[in-house]
């Protein structure tokens, strides 16, 4: 079967970017105080999630040497509800996995899914933390502030999340989930950091290319009102898929250091997840492989109509189904029709349009969205985008022996 050409074209996305982290992170901590709240010998829990951030090891890092510097002793507590496969060793895998192993930082590793209970919401729901973090002199959590994948409101992804969500391991969050994450999730927030001794948070916002274009300090004190105001900022540095309608988007990759759901509904489409109108009118899906920081969590797999043998191969059913159970995501561990080989999918999908007329789109993933690639009949539209311009010829997309989409120019 004849497949349409490609080409090459860039995407104009937001660059501002912090080109000394370190020194602007030690900055930002002395700015909020936060050193200034730790006394010597105090144990110091620095929750961390399980999210691809761009920056999160110098900002780690940093944090780490700053609290050894004041004569702290910090440790790591990985922060990220039922990911992981919910287990210890698998959530501590994923930190060793970012670089953030005892060797690498100099602080421990306490990994556990045991929860204390410290309190209950004005709606009767009980809150649950993470033991370890519980009992330390003082929490610290860094986080990415973003768009959630399946909710707007004041708070969504960021350091409430992590609070209520990410330290309240497995029970707390699929507690969360359950009552309902918008309402749920600030009120639990607000019981973590009124009963247990939060220092603060870093928050990170990323550009439209994945670096790090703000980072900030907040003490527990200021998070409630001051993330909505860095939740806007990163709606603005969000970057989509400005061309529509599509008859088929291909994602190269999927996987959950790229986002909570493996993909980004807020790039592919909320209803996808949820249902409901059907914007951005992209009308097939799919995705090709699954990154090896996903541990096998194949979460939003589902979202896809075709994956290839090799991407299904990947899956480990174990740590899928649990972070979809645990967020009430069913959809997103459904298993697409499976072909295979990256061609056949690729044939599949487009099987009904003819080559000169197919508007598809190929990128890397949802999280790398300045550079992309285009079908023929999509390169008028591009003429005539702002932020689109071709960077190459057309060409054809070339294939392994094995069917597999060879590496874009």
């Amino acid at each position: 079967m004849l497949l349409p050409r490609f080409a090459p074209i860039r995407q104009s996305v937001t660059t501002d970017r912090i080109e000394d982290i370190p020194g602007h992170v030690r900055a930002e901590l002395l700015r909020a105080g936060l050193i200034e709240e730790v006394k010597p010998n105090q144990r110091i829990a620095i929750g961390v999630g399980s999210r691809g951030i761009d920056c999160i090891t110098d900002v780690v890092m940093t944090v780490i040497q700053a609290l050894q510097e004041a004569g702290a002793e910090p440790f790591l507590v990985p922060a990220m509800g039922s990911h992981g496969g919910g287990t210890p060793q698998g959530q501590r895998e994923v930190l060793q996995g970012y670089g953030l192993g005892e060797e690498a930082t100099g602080a421990p590793i306490l990994s556990s899914m045991d929860v204390v209970e410290i309190g209950v919401t004005p709606e009767g729901m009980p809150v649950v933390f993470d033991a370890h973090a519980a009992g330390a002199d003082g929490v610290l959590v860094i986080n990415r502030i973003k768009p959630h994948t399946a909710f707007r409101e004041q708070w969504e992804s960021g350091l409430f999340k992590m609070l209520a969500v990410g330290l309240g391991k497995e029970r707390g969050a699929a507690a969360i989930h359950g009552w309902g994450i918008a309402e749920a999730m600030p009120a639990a927030a607000r019981v973590v950091i009124r009963e247990m001794p939060i220092l603060g948070g870093v928050a990170i916002v990323e550009n439209g290319r994945h670096q790090p274009a703000h980072i900030e300090a907040i003490p527990a004190s200021e998070i409630e009102a001051r993330e909505p105001e860095l939740l806007k900022l990163a709606w603005r540095h969000l970057p989509r898929i400005p061309l529509e309608p599509l008859d088929l988007l291909i994602l190269q990759e999927i996987g959950k250091n790229i986002s909570g759901t493996g993909m980004d509904p807020n790039v592919v489409g909320m209803w996808r997840r949820k249902g409901g109108v059907v914007e951005p009118d992209f009308r097939a899906l799919v995705a090709l492989d699954l990154t090896p920081h996903s541990h096998g969590n194949a979460i939003g797999v589902g979202y896809c109509d075709l994956i290839p043998q090799r991407l299904r191969d990947k899956i480990d059913p174990g740590p899928t189904y649990t972070n979809c159970l645990t967020s009430g995501n069913y959809n997103g561990g459904k298993i697409p029709i499976t072909l295979p080989h990256d061609r056949a999918v690729i044939e599949s999908a487009l099987a009904a349009v003819s080559p000169d007329r197919a508007r598809v789109v190929i990128v890397r993933n949802t999280m790398t969205l300045d550079r992309m690639w285009v079908s023929e009949a999509l390169l008028e539209d591009v003429a005539g985008h702002a932020l689109l311009s071709q960077t190459g010829r057309l060409g054809e997309l070339a294939f392994d022996e094995a069917g597999g989409l060879r590496e874009l120019p």
